[in-house]
């Protein structure tokens, strides 16, 4: 779904993370506006990313709740803007699984200067993340006793 909806991931810096998500013909609906099945997933897509950026290949990352609240309809690039609640350097740090909360509000892009984005979106998403090797370990311990 990712590949075919065109999203692309940037980190404006250490704290701030974007996707964008094109206005193509895959992602629109009958009344030439994005589809809502389109934000909503991508929106998923774009939180995830940014967890396992900042956590890295070392934990997997599970989305639990993703709450989508549909404001407007957008009529041209979706952009999410990921923040997280909590503070998930922190969270890798101490090296166990955690949950966090993120918060993306998602606008719509404009091409022309001066004029002001249109917020048509905001998702509440909360992600699980386990360490591999500690699930590594609870396998091997399962598979000793059975």
């Amino acid at each position: 779904m990712a590949f075919r909806s065109g999203i692309r991931m940037k980190r404006v810096d250490s704290k701030t993370f974007t996707a964008v998500l094109p206005f193509r013909r895959f992602n629109r609906n009958w009344y030439n506006a994005m589809a809502g099945a389109a934000l909503l997933a991508n929106s998923e897509i774009a939180g995830g990313m940014y967890v396992f950026g900042v956590a890295g290949g070392d934990y997997e990352c599970v989305c639990k709740r993703l709450e989508y609240r549909f404001l407007r309809p957008c009529f041209g690039p979706a952009v999410y803007r990921v923040s997280p609640r909590d503070d998930l350097d922190a969270l890798v740090a101490q090296g166990g699984e955690f949950n966090i909360d993120l918060v993306l509000d998602i606008v719509q892009q404009v091409h022309k200067p001066g004029l002001k984005e249109r917020r048509v979106g905001r998702c509440y998403a909360t992600f699980h993340a386990t360490p591999k090797m500690q699930k590594k370990a609870k396998r091997n311990q399962r598979r000793k006793r059975g």
